[in-house]
């Protein structure tokens, strides 16, 4: 459109075409076009059966969903439910361990009144516990029972009185003399002295404990709990809330439970339940023990919703199927009137849709608007293609005819005003831009092309914003870190160049910290590299936190992270940023697999005191970043001239370890470990020196943490374990009795995976039996990758070398890890020892771990013994052995010579000793 008056003559020729159509029978033009005016009525048809079909078919697809759905919950109520069982039954069996030892050890002499004051018992309205004696009659109990009360007549008391087995027996329920109720016999052999029965342990469990989980799930109101043997008996049940049976005896009995650990089933009630209502079973097999979970849903309960969905479905179905109907009757009558105007229009949009529809791009002609100045003031949209109507969000009629002015708003207005008037005036324009908030236009990115056409202008608009997005992934994973999600290395090296051009342009300070986590690598070592992962992405986070939206943290690899401090007032503002940091990292991280504790060592250099480009500054900061982790970890330091020369220190101290390797330079010295009664030598433990040639003997709290630090304690433990091996083969050689030596192994070296194989060689190398060897490893050790340190330990266990947990207390190990790692013994940490006699609270915990430790049939060592006191207690408190000062200092091997030789062992060895020590 250019003018009113080739308006006007569009206008006429097409009343023309109208006038020309008009004289034909209208009757032809209907019948040339009935096929689109019925295909209204048949496409709505189509649509209602389609419609229909569909709804049925999803309808019977909920309903097997939720059949489906229902199976899954009961088996995931039965898996719960199994677990619940294991748990109360392990709770139950404790009890029954605990009571036996205590029964055994006090030689028959046990009220368990006490036990139960103690609060060693569950407390429980529906526990009871008692002992009876090798004649069945009871000796003691936790609640009142008849004077002449016996259990001679009890399944219970019959079997374990002809079966030495001490595992647990779960009875059948039956009716309990002293409750008045039905119960459950849980019992366990006790032995006597030579080892003959002795008696029963029974705890008496009303069934009803064993059915309390049915309130804390979603069984609902008629559903089903049942907790019952491999041998077909039920032991608890509980129905509907209410402890009624609405199930058959056959259930129990059915095959499907014991043909498999675990299975659903769904069970129509009309054959199966006495009540009549169908359920969806499931059953599991509870591990360790001959019982099976039982869980049942009612069906009416759980098809409820659906039914209910159903009969709405239904009805909208009608509903959408009348909606159709009347639709179609409307469509037609419109479809009619359409296909008269639109054969009008037909021949010239053809034209035109096939010089623009073609293409991707929206293509729109503009007419410029001027005023009596001729001043341009607007441009309006004299015609466009439905692509280009599309990209802003009108349809075609809508957008011919607007203004610009109509379409944008300020600011973008009279940039977009500007952009057209270049233009117009050089002829073409063309660029990409990303599109402002204030845009019409339904993209991201746009590429714009402009050409001056007449008096007017040709505008092209092609969306790339796929293009684009596409770019900015590829920019993003070159430049982000996978792990944390922050900027990556490679955007530091772009980015601070323009950092420190602002930074001399504006004439202030930039601030780069380099933090590294101290000690991490035993995090990865220890719990595995998924926490370590889990660590660094806490660590990021808590780093992000502190900072100004100014500030940029960027991960440089492994677990150092730097920060860049922009603008930066003075080394002060660094410093509190870094007191920050340090506080943040050395709060407890709280993963998945527990908590971890870490700090931060951050060297800090500033822009332009300590560099002017990217290398220098760089440098600096890691240097003073090693300068804050050799004095201690955990703290901050700014680079100084001076550092240089100390991190060169620590590297030859380094090269000096390493040499020192290489040349042998250390020895082992010994101490020994003794029994706590008698004080005769029972064990020596293993302890590395560094014999230096010019510095002497070298304290292991000087090179020990460098060698951990470096990596290099793994040939260090190689060595020892040669030295030790061929000392003790070189003894046994001159005729003396040798007693075990313990070596200390490192964390690092369970990761190396070769503890295992490095001390079979030395062995087999010496012609040693495995007995005179034992291997003490730090609680650290056993927090590793499970599998791994499991596998290590077996390794060493399988053959015969004795396992210790050193300076035990002082780490994270749980008894569930001390038995499935089968440890040999516990050595309790000096800093509980030398609080003994002065807290009493320090006696109570070491009673404990002693307790605890015989329980599981462990040795207990008492490391640090210092004083005649400590001994005394540690012996009443019945630890077996300790090793201190007070019996023995580390001597060197041929002072052990004389230990061996003497019969009354280390006691009488502790005053030289002391001496020269």
């Amino acid at each position: 459109m250019s003018d009113g008056t080739g308006s006007r003559k569009i206008e006429s020729q097409h009343a023309g075409v109208r006038n020309v159509i008009r004289l034909p029978d209208r009757f032809a033009f209907l019948r040339g076009n009935c096929t689109r005016i019925l295909l209204w009525p048949a496409a709505c048809g189509v649509a209602a059966a389609l419609l229909w079909g569909f709804a049925l078919a999803r309808i019977e697809a909920d309903r097997g969903a939720i059949e489906q759905a229902a199976l899954e919950t009961a088996s995931n109520l039965a898996r719960a439910y199994a677990e619940h069982l294991k748990r109360s039954i392990a709770q139950i069996d404790q009890v029954t361990t605990l009571v036996k030892y205590e029964w055994e050890q006090g030689q028959g002499h046990l009220k368990l009144e006490n036990l139960e004051a103690s609060g060693l018992f569950p407390e429980s309205d529906l526990l009871f516990v008692l002992i009876a004696g090798r004649d069945g009659r009871i000796r003691t109990a936790t609640g009142p029972v008849r004077i002449d009360a016996s259990l001679s007549d009890r399944p219970a008391f019959a079997f374990h009185k002809v079966n030495d087995s001490t595992s647990l027996r779960i009875g059948q329920p039956i009716h309990g003399r002293f409750a008045d109720r039905t119960v459950i016999h849980f019992s366990r052999r006790l032995d006597g002295v030579d080892h003959s029965f002795g008696g029963v342990v029974v705890v008496s469990v009303d069934p009803s404990h064993f059915t309390a989980f049915y309130d804390a799930t979603g069984v609902g109101q008629a559903g089903l709990l049942g907790m019952v043997g491999t041998d077909s008996v039920p032991r608890a049940i509980r129905n509907g809330g209410e402890g009624s049976r609405a199930e058959p005896a056959a259930l129990w009995g059915a095959e499907f439970l014991r043909e498999t650990d675990q299975g659903t089933r769904y069970m129509d009630g009309t054959a199966e339940f006495i009540d009549g209502r169908s359920r969806f079973v499931a059953w599991r097999a509870v591990s360790s023990h001959p019982l099976i979970a039982v869980v049942g849903l009612d069906g009416d309960e759980v098809m409820a919703p659906f039914l209910q969905h159903r009969a709405t479905t239904i009805k909208a179905l009608l509903l959408g199927t009348l909606g159709l109907a009347c639709f179609a009757a409307l469509s037609m009558g419109l479809t009619a009137r359409l296909a008269w105007r639109k054969y009008q229009e037909e021949q010239v949009r053809d034209a035109y849709r096939m010089a623009t529809e073609g293409g991707s791009e929206g293509f729109y002609m503009l007419r410029v608007l001027r005023d009596r100045r001729n001043q341009v003031i607007d441009f309006e949209v004299a015609d466009c293609n439905q692509r280009g109507a599309g990209l802003s969000g009108l349809t075609r009629t809508e957008l011919v005819g607007k203004r610009f002015s109509g379409l944008y708003r300020e600011p973008y207005l009279a940039e977009v005003m500007q952009t057209f008037r270049d233009a117009l005036e050089s002829g073409l324009h063309e660029d990409d831009f990303e599109v402002p908030d204030g845009s019409p236009l339904e993209a991201n990115w746009v590429h714009r092309k402009i050409v001056r056409s007449g008096s007017g202008l040709a505008l092209t608009l092609r969306d790339i914003s796929e293009t684009k997005a596409q770019e900015r992934a590829l920019s993003r994973l070159a430049n982000e870190d996978p792990v944390t999600r922050l900027a990556n290395r490679n955007w530091l090296m772009e980015f601070l160049p323009g950092a420190i051009e602002r930074a001399r342009h504006q004439g202030e300070f930039l601030g780069l910290l380099f933090i590294d986590l101290d000690d991490f690598k035993n995090v990865n070592d220890t719990l595995g590299h998924a926490a370590g992962d889990e660590v660094l992405q806490a660590v990021a986070r808590r780093l992000h936190s502190l900072v100004r939206p100014s500030d940029h943290v960027v991960r440089i690899g492994g677990d150092e992270f730097t920060i860049i401090l922009e603008p930066l007032a003075d080394a002060a503002q660094a410093s509190r940023v870094a007191d920050r940091i340090s506080e943040s990292i050395a709060q407890p991280f709280e993963i998945a697999r527990g908590c971890s504790t870490l700090s931060a060592s951050i060297g800090i250099s500033l822009y332009p005191r300590d560099g002017a480009d990217i290398e220098t500054l760089l440098k600096s900061s890691d240097i003073a970043m090693y300068h804050a982790k050799a004095e201690g970890k955990g703290q901050h330091r700014f680079y100084e001239p001076g550092l240089l020369e100390r991190l060169t220190q620590r590297l030859d101290a380094e090269q000096a370890l390493v040499r020192a390797l290489k040349e042998d330079q250390f020895i082992v010295h010994y101490q020994p470990r003794v029994d706590a009664a008698s004080r005769r030598l029972t064990a020596l433990e293993a302890l590395v020196r560094w014999q230096h040639p010019e510095r002497g003997l070298v304290a292991p709290g000087e090179f020990v943490p460098l060698a951990e630090e470096t990596g290099l304690v793994v040939p260090l433990g190689e060595a020892v374990i040669n030295k030790v091996c061929a000392q003790v083969a070189a003894w046994r050689a001159a005729g003396l009795p040798v007693v075990p030596v313990s070596i200390n192994v490192s964390s690092r070296q369970f990761a190396a995976g070769s503890v295992a194989a490095v001390i079979d060689a030395s062995l087999t190398l010496h012609q040693l039996p495995s007995a005179l060897i034992e291997v003490e490893i730090t609680e650290s050790s056993m927090m590793g990758e499970q599998t791994e340190v499991a596998a290590n330990l077996a390794a060493l266990r399988a053959r015969g070398i004795r396992l210790l947990v050193d300076d035990f207390g002082t780490g994270y190990s749980s008894l569930s890890q001390l038995q499935r790692l089968d440890v040999d013994g516990l050595k309790i940490d000096r800093s509980f020892v030398v609080e003994i006699g002065v807290t009493r609270e320090s006696e109570v915990f070491v009673s404990a771990i002693v307790s605890m430790a015989h329980a599981l049939g462990m040795v207990v060592t008492a490391e640090g013994v210092e004083t005649e006191t400590q001994m005394r207690i540690l012996e009443a408190l019945g630890c077996n052995e300790v090793q201190g000062f007070l019996i023995a200092r580390p001597a060197p091997a041929e002072r052990i010579v004389e230990l061996l030789r003497t019969p009354a062992g280390a006691s009488e060895f502790a005053t030289p000793w002391d001496a020269t020590g």
